[in-house]
């Protein structure tokens, strides 16, 4: 394993700076025989034909953008051009009905919904969405980055006038979509204009908490989830399921000064009027949805989407409800007050109130279907696994895009609600106290008769097209032995024909990404926390605490006996922080006189090395940071807290 790095507060005071940005590669292989039978299936089972989509994401196309979006330190975050190559017949490497879907989100632009709204597509892995007010334009979702959103905005004007933001309204609490705000509007822009910020009951703290605790572990499986190293190609990124891809460039966020509070809650913007619904704990812990009721729109937020969603992401996050997100749809079709248009805050919109209706009516039964018949077979006994393999949705919702498994997958779906209600144990008493993965594998592969035995029928298995059986078989030589050469290249070769034949964007990226992983290593280098800092400056000091409770190291910390002061000389706020019983705590208090050490800074700099990237001037150089006591007591005290750099590796140990 890689090792650890430590607290970047105690990183940036021995002047240890973080590295940023990851490496990466492609997929090279081509499909393989049952590769391409088994993607022909799709052709016969949907109707891949149909052209109601493609009007609709073609539908009110005004203009097309051109070049890269870049970002400060020169990398490209969004190349228009980078997707053109999705089109046309489906290629052997790629699901014909993943292909198919690229082919729609492909429908990058400026687009017309309706008369008021108008929606900005291929911009990020998110829309923006504009609404015409009295005198400007009301922003919602301000997609990922600042760069991302700024090129949206300006893209906009060009084509719709130059019209000031009047109101900006943040549909939930994933960064795709607030985190581009400071590119819409500034902070002092919208203080000294009193613009309004709307966001639901909680989604600060959702908001900023996310990718705090776990965020490094996170941020290393999202690189998978969303293809990130890939190259845009056939056989390697053609899609995300949402979008076409994320523009990882500068985060930021501006605090609401409206909160919507109620169930439904009625609201003017710019004298246009708002219905919002809170749906908080389905999608995101903090979401809403809306209506405006004298355009005949209806705003989905994400709760609704042209896919099948994710119950429990593939990069990791809290496990979601799906008999609460179904309840949700239901009460959509109560509150869509006679809607001729829906659109989301991802992929393209739909017109006509019966196709809304029926287009909700899917997804509800999509997500209940899954929750019903997943609760059914974990009450007759089976395991996670066993369900994953026996639900199947019928054929009513089989056939419906816009329930197909894009972004989500039924499969691993059902793994989720099995969690929900259960947790990861599937009651196998083998499996409350198994052997680690490397130390199973090397006894797995010893019991074969050796990794040659075991590879022999991994390679008989690749030629019958079993990729799943040859994964798992080769799995064990990799973990055994991650440095055997043949292995990991037939591994390779496997995970790229799983990808091949995914029909999920994410499993797909996942076993791409995996594949080469196994070639080329895991990333040098951490994800650039520098980006964040705009959005962390938001985030209370207590998450920080938290995750640095967190990060102790507890066999280190044993038989520590320690104290130091954390205060804040902007803010005026003061902490305790104390090891006791090897276990961080803190509590807000004034400084205690036993403490060992005093650290008297501002928030920003703060900030700054919580994310990793405060250099001399803001430590050492800086008259904003002082330390009072034993500074050598307060680098032992950091020092006990790691800080992981975010290059583990996946596929190999």
């Amino acid at each position: 394993m890689t090792p650890f790095l430590k607290a970047p507060l105690a990183a940036a005071l021995i002047l240890m700076l973080g590295a940023c940005g990851q490496g990466g590669g492609a997929a090279s292989g081509d499909a393989t025989a049952p590769t391409i039978a088994a993607n022909a299936v799709f052709e016969e089972i949907l109707p891949l034909n149909e052209r109601q989509s493609f009007e609709d994401a073609q539908r009110g196309f005004i203009a097309r953008p051109e070049g890269k979006i870049m970002g400060a330190d020169g990398s490209v975050l969004i190349d228009f051009d980078a997707f053109k190559f999705v089109d046309g017949p489906a290629p052997s490497t790629v699901n014909p009905s993943l292909w198919r879907h690229a082919q729609l989100n492909a429908q990058i632009g400026l687009f017309k919904v309706t008369d008021g709204i108008y929606q900005l597509r291929g911009f990020d892995i998110g829309n923006m969405t504009l609404v015409e007010g009295k005198t400007g334009w009301i922003v919602i979702d301000t997609l990922t980055a600042k760069e991302t959103a700024a090129a949206a905005l300006a893209f906009a004007r060009k084509h719709l006038g130059n019209k000031p933001v009047t109101a900006v309204v943040f549909s939930h609490s994933h960064m795709d979509h607030f985190g581009g705000a400071l590119g819409v509007i500034s902070p002092e822009e919208a203080a000294a204009r009193k613009v309004p910020i709307v966001a639901s009951a909680g989604f600060m703290e959702e908001a900023t908490s996310e990718n705090v605790m776990v965020g490094t572990a996170m941020g290393r499986r999202s690189s998978y989830q969303f293809g990130k190293d890939l190259e845009r190609s056939a056989k390697g990124l053609v899609d995300t399921g949402l979008g076409k891809a994320v523009g990882y460039g500068t985060f930021g966020i501006l605090p609401p000064t409206t909160l919507v509070t109620q169930p439904t809650e009625a609201m003017e913007l710019d004298g246009v009027r708002f219905v919002f619904h809170n749906v908080p704990g389905a999608e995101a812990p903090a979401e809403m949805t809306f209506s405006i009721p004298a355009l005949k729109a209806y705003g989905g937020a994400e709760n609704l989407a042209q896919t099948m969603h994710n119950l429990l992401p593939v990069r990791g996050a809290k496990v979601r409800d799906s008999l609460r997100w179904a309840d949700y749809m239901q009460e959509a079709l109560d509150q869509l007050d006679g809607a001729e248009v829906y659109f989301g805050q991802h992929n393209w919109p739909i017109w006509g109130n019966q196709r809304i209706v029926d287009f909700i009516t899917k997804h509800r039964d999509v997500y209940k279907y899954t929750h019903d018949q997943t609760v059914r077979l974990i009450n007759a006994g089976l395991t996670p696994r066993e369900i994953a393999e026996k639900v199947k949705l019928p054929k009513s919702l089989q056939t419906h895009f816009g329930a197909r498994g894009y972004y989500g997958d039924l499969r691993h779906n059902v793994k989720a609600v099995y969690q929900f209600y259960l947790g990861a144990y599937d009651g196998n008493p083998a499996n409350l106290d198994p052997l680690p993965p490397q130390e199973s594998a090397k006894r797995y592969v010893a019991l074969a008769g050796g990794a040659d035995n075991v590879m022999k029928a991994a390679q008989a298995a690749f030629d019958k097209g079993d990729y799943r059986w040859t994964a798992e078989l080769l799995n064990h030589v990799v973990f055994a032995d991650s440095g055997n050469k043949a292995a990991k290249e037939l591994l390779a070769r496997t995970y790229e024909q799983l990808g091949y034949v995914a029909e999920a964007s994410t499993w797909r990226n996942s076993y791409l990404s995996a594949a080469a992983e196994l070639r080329q290593g895991p990333p040098k280098k951490g994800v650039d926390r520098s980006g964040f800092v705009d959005m962390l400056t938001h985030t209370p000091v207590e998450r920080f605490l938290d995750a640095m409770a967190a990060g102790l190291d507890g066999p280190a910390a044993e038989g520590k006996d320690m104290k130091i002061n954390l205060v804040f000389s902007d803010t005026k706020e003061s902490f305790q922080l104390w090891i006791e019983n090897a276990v961080l705590h803190h509590r807000k208090a004034a400084p205690a006189s036993d403490a060992n050490a005093t650290l008297t800074l501002t928030k920003p700099i703060f900030v700054k090395m919580m994310a990793g990237t405060a250099g001399v001037k803001d430590t050492l150089l800086s008259d904003q940071l002082s330390i009072d006591g034993s500074k050598i007591d307060l680098v032992r005290f950091l020092s006990l807290i790691d800080k992981a750099p975010g290059t583990f590796q996946i596929v190999t140990r």
